[in-house]
């Protein structure tokens, strides 16, 4: 009988294929369960106690809630302009999948980069530039500043209201405003001061800037800066306050009525599981009392009474009944900008470039 030997390199070369099937299966499988890698660039340190603070705050609790699906790194101090593009466009390079750019003058080299970079995606926050690949989003303070505003009105005793501001930009001067309207109401003629510092994180500017409002009688300080600068020199001075972008009240136990708080928390949870869902799209969120994104703790420093009717205008606020950009609303010149029965648009509050009825200062051009 005649023997046959079989060649036995090809059932060599079969079960080498097979390892190399099963090879890159376990590879495909490890690329699929990759952490999304997110990015966050801030303006200030983390350590400001107000703006990037409270961002940080939210890439937290974005890590505590994914857990291993992500990892996540922070760049701060980052100047707006050439600087942000830099950074922006290393963490593009870096592989990053998600990136956050958290402050206004980032709007640009944001859009820029995600051009260059269209399979990574960009959140854009406070801006009003969309892309295939970048989302806007924002907290809608303004319906804070309207209570802190009806705070103000309720607490002064000299009738004039100060506010530290940063930059002429819509988010600042649309808050500004919604201040004013409540002032109109429920304390007319009150007058609000306005000191543009032109940085957004400079304590001794804020400082100062706070001093100086304060010198022309103000007895209750806004801001619209990252530090709590402002609010120690209130306490100082024995004058309110109002905290912004972080609960400032230990800063300021005898001055501080509330804080526009953002919690960036739940927006950024959201935004990343739609990343890993695949089923991300870039939009416009405006989130406020009703999401949660805006938050006023009330202290105990304002009268039972009036605690009790900023609630209720808080909670008028959240299920819709009331919008502060009601009409008619009037400019300086009293040209109607909003007219009686209407609500300001989101897009005509993105674009608000005129102080209201009310504003005695002028706005810088």
């Amino acid at each position: 009988m005649q023997s046959h030997s079989y060649p036995r390199r090809p059932l060599t070369s079969l079960l080498c294929a097979l390892a190399a099937v099963v090879g890159l299966g376990s590879a495909l499988s490890a690329s699929a369960a990759d952490p999304l890698k997110v990015g966050f660039v801030y303006i200030g340190p983390i350590g400001d106690h107000g703006w990037t603070y409270q961002h940080e705050q939210g890439r937290k609790a974005l890590m505590e809630k994914m857990g291993d699906k992500i990892t996540s790194n922070y760049v701060e101090n980052v100047a707006e302009g050439a600087d942000a593009e830099r950074v922006i466009r290393n963490m593009a390079k870096d592989k990053y999948d998600l990136i956050f750019t958290t402050s206004f003058g980032y709007m640009n080299p944001t859009v820029k980069v995600a051009k260059q970079f269209p399979k990574v995606i960009f959140e854009h926050a406070t801006g009003y530039k969309q892309d295939k690949n970048v989302g806007t989003y924002l907290a809608r303070t303004y319906e804070g500043r309207y209570v802190g505003g009806f705070l103000a009105a309720k607490m002064t005793k000299t009738k004039k209201v100060g506010y530290v501001a940063s930059f002429p930009i819509p988010e600042v001067v649309r808050d500004i405003n919604a201040i004013q309207l409540a002032l109109n109401k429920y304390n007319p003629g009150t007058e609000m001061k306005v000191v543009w510092v032109n940085s957004w994180f400079d304590p001794g500017k804020e400082a100062d800037a706070a001093n100086a409002l304060i010198d022309q009688g103000v007895d209750v300080v806004f801001q619209h800066t990252d530090s709590p600068a402002p609010i120690q020199a209130a306490e100082r001075r024995g004058v309110y306050a109002v905290g912004y972008a972080s609960d400032m009240q230990h800063f300021g136990p005898k001055a501080v009525l509330t804080s526009i708080v953002n919690n960036w928390g739940p927006h950024y949870i959201q935004a990343t599981e739609s990343v890993i869902a695949g089923s991300w799209k870039p939009q416009d969120y405006w989130g406020g009392l009703k999401e949660g994104t805006v938050q006023l703790p009330i202290s105990d420093l304002v009268p039972a009474d009036v605690k009790a009717e900023a609630e209720k205008l808080i909670a008028s606020i959240e299920s819709g009944e009331f919008h502060p950009f009601t009409g008619p609303i009037k400019d300086q010149t009293g040209a109607v900008k909003i007219p009686a029965g209407a609500s300001a648009s989101n897009a005509e509050l993105a674009s608000m470039n005129y102080y209201i009825e009310g504003m005695t200062a002028k706005l810088p051009q």
